[in-house]
């Protein structure tokens, strides 16, 4: 069986001390976002609102909201209208097109609101690059992350329902702090889905190559 392949890592627990650790999130209430609210009046989605959207959830998890985070972070709702549900915020550290290869390498924190789908997609080899093999660690909140492997029940119905009838992969690991995901292999299908309070993770990878993506559905618009 094909399948993700997963690993918790150490976690510090704070205890006895009557403290919560550094950006807990238990004594605060929930965060939640209107959709309508990153659309103007002819629906074109708002990417400065969604910016402003990750950085109040990064704020939110006391995760650091660096000088230029704004003005370098990528948002996009795909071009499908549904921001809060279908949607993602990137931040590269690391990603050196300069490199030759086999020295070339990502670094990037990816951000995801509170019950957002990063859509399933793959990575193809291009002239630019090998395929991408990557993985997450989660920093803040909680993800599925979803790959290749035995259908996770009731995966499907939680799931956007624009984004239902074209899921070919619902094999899902639930991952919170300190847990990192991995790809089974290089040009699997994958998609993340978002917990209550959303998720900031790091991903890992070798060279990211935008002609490379190739989503499941066809009516995502990228980048």
């Amino acid at each position: 069986m094909k399948s993700l392949v997963f690993m918790a890592a150490a976690a510090a627990i704070v205890a006895g001390t009557g403290c919560s650790p550094s950006g807990s999130t238990a004594n605060k209430p929930a965060i939640t976002f209107d959709n309508a609210w990153f659309y103007d009046k002819d629906g074109k989605f708002i990417e400065e609102r969604g910016k402003d959207a990750y950085i109040a959830l990064m704020r939110y998890h006391g995760y650091p909201v660096f000088p230029n985070t704004k003005e370098t972070l990528w948002v996009s709702d795909y071009g499908i209208g549904e921001f809060t549900k279908v949607g993602l915020g990137a931040l590269f550290f690391a990603n050196p097109e300069e490199e030759p290869e086999g020295f070339r390498f990502l670094m990037q924190d990816l951000y995801l609101l509170p019950g957002q789908m990063l859509p399933e997609h793959y990575h193809l080899k291009t002239a630019k690059s090998v395929e991408k093999m990557e993985g997450w660690l989660v920093r803040h909140g909680s993800a599925t992350i979803i790959g290749e492997g035995d259908p996770t029940p009731g995966l499907l119905e939680r799931l956007p329902e624009s984004q239902r009838e074209v899921a070919t992969v619902l094999c899902g690991v639930n991952a919170t702090p300190g847990t990192f995901v991995k790809l089974n292999r290089v040009t699997a299908r994958h998609a993340q889905l978002a917990g209550p309070e959303g998720v900031i993770e790091t991903e890992v990878a070798n060279f990211h190559d935008n002609d490379a993506v190739r989503h499941t559905n066809p009516k995502l618009v990228f980048p």
